[in-house]
């Protein structure tokens, strides 16, 4: 008989959905000829395979699909939001005890920020979930030095130039109005620090920050530290965005 091709996937995708790495992770493993079809090394992207019948090695070491996993974490602050770090700091695996299955931080949270983060094996909704084009919304607590003024603000809210580039409009609200006031940030983008940036870059610091939703994801009791898995509606709701 012959191949079914409805189970031919692209080679990517099938690294994904066996929790290897995000699709995009998946795709610089295969340009860096760690990927084996059959025995033989695969570097081109648009590669397809059948995870039904053919062998696929990443490494020399066999892949398995596995069952998918989504969990939602409070990050502490002192962790890093990979798998592995060169630096030797601790990451949010070392949170993790009796998963079981291999999955990875979809997006960041720095070294020095808290809050919620959600960790799959699940490539094609990470892909998908750190995509820019699909302004997810993720939702901050931000504690900064002095109130900026209203006009300072505005100027943030509106596309604030930040290293040579316009960003996406923000909501900012004043969230606690102290000296040093709590107020709350919504990005539908990610830059690498890119509250800490903004801020710093009109005199007002941050000292501290802390994510309290992402997408439709909030959770005010999963305290620092401590994880769940996601619940079946949170997931459909996900799925669906």
């Amino acid at each position: 008989m012959g191949r079914k091709f409805d189970s031919v996937e692209r080679l990517q995708k099938i690294l994904a959905a066996a929790g290897v790495a995000s699709r995009r992770a998946c795709e610089e493993i295969i340009l860096e000829g760690r990927v084996q079809v059959n025995g033989k090394t695969v570097t081109e992207l648009g590669t397809k395979a059948d995870p039904q019948r053919d062998e696929i090695t990443v490494d020399l070491m066999p892949i398995h699909r596995e069952q998918s996993v989504y969990i939602l974490m409070n990050k502490p602050k002192g962790y890093v939001t990979t798998v592995k770090d060169d630096e030797g700091r601790p990451t949010v695996m070392a949170l993790l005890h009796g998963v079981g299955a291999r999955i990875y931080p979809v997006g960041r949270l720095d070294f020095n920020s808290e809050g919620l983060l959600l960790m799959t094996n699940d490539g094609e909704l990470a892909q998908r979930l750190t995509d820019p084009d699909h302004h997810i919304p993720k939702i901050y607590l931000v504690k900064v030095h002095r109130m900026p003024k209203p006009e300072t603000l505005d100027e943030l809210r509106g596309g604030f130039r930040l290293e040579g580039r316009r960003l996406k409009p923000c909501g900012i609200e004043i969230f606690e109005k102290v000296e040093n006031p709590w107020l709350k940030v919504t990005l539908t983008e990610g830059k690498n620090q890119q509250i800490r940036k903004m801020f710093a870059a009109v005199g007002h610091p941050v000292s501290k920050l802390k994510r309290i939703q992402f997408g439709p994801l909030d959770d005010p009791y999963l305290k620092p530290g401590e994880w769940r898995f996601l619940k079946p509606n949170e997931l459909a709701v996900l799925k669906n965005l």
